[in-house]
């Protein structure tokens, strides 16, 4: 009895199993055409991202770099008109972002805010800063530290502070005293001497070993004696 019962079980599970069989052929019968033709499609597009990135993407990336070297070499040498705008031989920056854009790199924009800040058009470097993306946190830092720069410029003070704290949190080591230091000046210059404190007070706990580090007390002093 048990034994038919089990048999009985099997050709109903063997029965089962071949509806689903017959209903997945029915189906692929039925969609073939459409099913390929979605195959076909994917592969085409696979391709046709491989041959932009392979044939179009990397060769504009390279020609971009050997055209910013020049001005990598004026900026090295604090020639920062001549890196950010050449001079008709060799092209800038501001050239290879607008011929380029971002198959320049991201460090296009770094360079490129960092020349106007230094030339004193810190609208143009916020605009340049604000864009660079790049995944190194140091020069990510450095990034949000000059938009601190670029907005004490502007005497956006409280915005330079948030700034600074940011470019501080993401290079926590021996540069975040640097990023302190400044949005703790830039409170000081708001009248907000207890908030400078903290932040001149937490480099002497954190960073003492930095350069700012070293000089510390001298802030501290005079905001406490002051009080």
């Amino acid at each position: 009895m048990a034994k038919k019962v089990l048999t009985e079980q099997e050709k109903l599970q063997q029965e089962k199993v071949e509806e689903r069989v017959s209903a997945v052929d029915q189906f692929f019968k039925e969609n073939g055409k459409y099913i390929w033709g979605c195959v076909i499609a994917l592969l085409v597009i696979w391709a046709a991202i491989l041959c932009y990135q392979r044939f179009y993407l990397q060769p504009k990336r390279a020609e971009a770099a050997a055209q910013m070297f020049p001005a990598e070499n004026n900026f090295s040498a604090g020639n920062y008109d001549l890196a950010l705008n050449g001079d008709g031989n060799v092209l800038g920056f501001a050239q290879v972002i607008e011929d380029y854009g971002k198959k320049a790199g991201a460090s296009a924009y770094l360079y490129a805010g960092i020349c106007e800040l230094q030339l004193g058009n810190y609208e143009n470097a916020l605009n340049y800063l604000k864009k660079y993306n790049g995944k190194d946190e140091i020069l990510g830092a450095r990034a949000l530290g000059c938009q601190g720069d670029a907005l004490v410029g502007l005497e956006r003070l409280g915005e330079a502070v948030a700034c600074y704290d940011k470019a501080a949190a993401k290079a926590d080591n021996i540069f975040a005293a640097s990023y302190l230091l400044k949005a703790g000046v830039a409170c000081e210059e708001m009248g907000n001497a207890p908030k400078a404190l903290t932040y001149y007070k937490k480099i002497k706990d954190q960073y003492p070993q930095s350069m700012e580090g070293y000089d510390i007390d001298k802030y501290i002093s005079r905001i406490e004696n002051a009080q």
